[in-house]
């Protein structure tokens, strides 16, 4: 028997929650129905798609399998939609962004909520995750990433460069031993990632100064900032983020100054919507235009 697009649906819902309890929030429904619903399906199917595992429902090879064809139907629904509706009104709809804790914290708030009062019946939600988002399984629309992709079927577009520097709050300084060199770095309380958490090279930042030990880690850079802007001690931040916190200051900022790229990557055959293609060209703009803004006052 074909599946009804209302099962692919809570379909799509477990594979990008993992979770009956959480796709039953997402699509409004309690978590029985929507194990009710999945169990229909792989008996429709004639095939297991989930297998329960401690972290939660994890796709099948069956699964893995209808997940690439329920993507496609809900995609070509959503033309269908935008094309009957037309596009010349303003943007509609849920659209959700995932992106690194720091560009979540210090520049999507912004952003998005300019494109919101621009849209009144957009829905805008960030997912702010210190990893990578994954698309294939629609945990978000589109990403805004520090590093392009090396495989699957996607667009990268590149937003812009941001820079970082080396800060401390200036009570902490005055209570530190000087820094007049790298090497003083040593003297110092060192905020950073914890080192087998750091999900992408371009997060690698104390690697570039010799910092050897660091300690105060965390895998957020929001938590690094916070102990830093606490007076706690001296790490990499995002200019960007600098004019949110009074009395922080770079330190060394001829040594290290470094630049890194934001990326945002999306479907390919998201290509095909106009809505999206709206959307992104707005968040790309707005990005940019606020990296330049809040770099301008750090």
């Amino acid at each position: 028997m074909a599946p009804q697009w209302d099962d692919l649906r809570v379909f799509l819902a477990v594979a990008r929650e993992e979770s009956l309890s959480a796709a039953g929030r997402r699509l409004k429904v309690d978590p029985a129905t929507v194990g009710r619903r999945v169990a229909r399906l792989e008996t429709d199917m004639g095939a297991p798609l989930f297998v329960k595992s401690p972290s939660g429902y994890a796709m099948t090879d069956a699964g893995q399998r209808l997940l690439v064809h329920a993507v496609r139907i809900e995609q070509s629904l959503e033309e269908a939609t935008q094309e009957m509706a037309g596009t010349s009104g303003g943007l509609s709809g849920q659209i959700r962004i995932g992106a690194p804790d720091g560009a979540a914290n210090y520049l999507l708030p912004q952003v998005c909520a300019e494109i919101a009062r621009s849209n009144p019946d957009l829905e805008i939600q960030i997912v702010a995750l210190p990893r990578v988002v994954n698309l294939s399984k629609r945990e978000a629309d589109l990403v805004v990433a520090v590093s392009p992709p090396s495989a699957g079927k996607l667009t990268v577009q590149k937003i812009t460069d941001y820079a970082l520097h080396l800060a401390a709050a200036r009570w902490y300084l005055r209570n530190a031993p000087p820094i007049e060199s790298l090497e003083d770095l040593r003297e110092h309380m060192v905020v950073g990632y914890i080192p087998d958490m750091i999900f992408d090279k371009e997060l690698d930042y104390l690697n570039e100064t010799g910092v050897e030990r660091v300690r105060l880690a965390s895998n957020s850079a929001s938590v690094q900032f916070n102990w830093v802007r606490g007076g706690h001690g001296i790490g990499i931040v995002h200019d960007f983020a600098l004019p949110s916190a009074r009395g922080m200051v770079k330190v060394l900022p001829e040594a290290v100054s470094l630049t890194r790229s934001f990326y945002l990557i999306r479907h390919a055959d998201d290509r095909r919507l106009e809505r999206m293609n709206r959307f992104a060209e707005a968040l790309c703009e707005g990005i940019r235009a606020e990296v330049a803004r809040l770099e301008s006052e750090a």
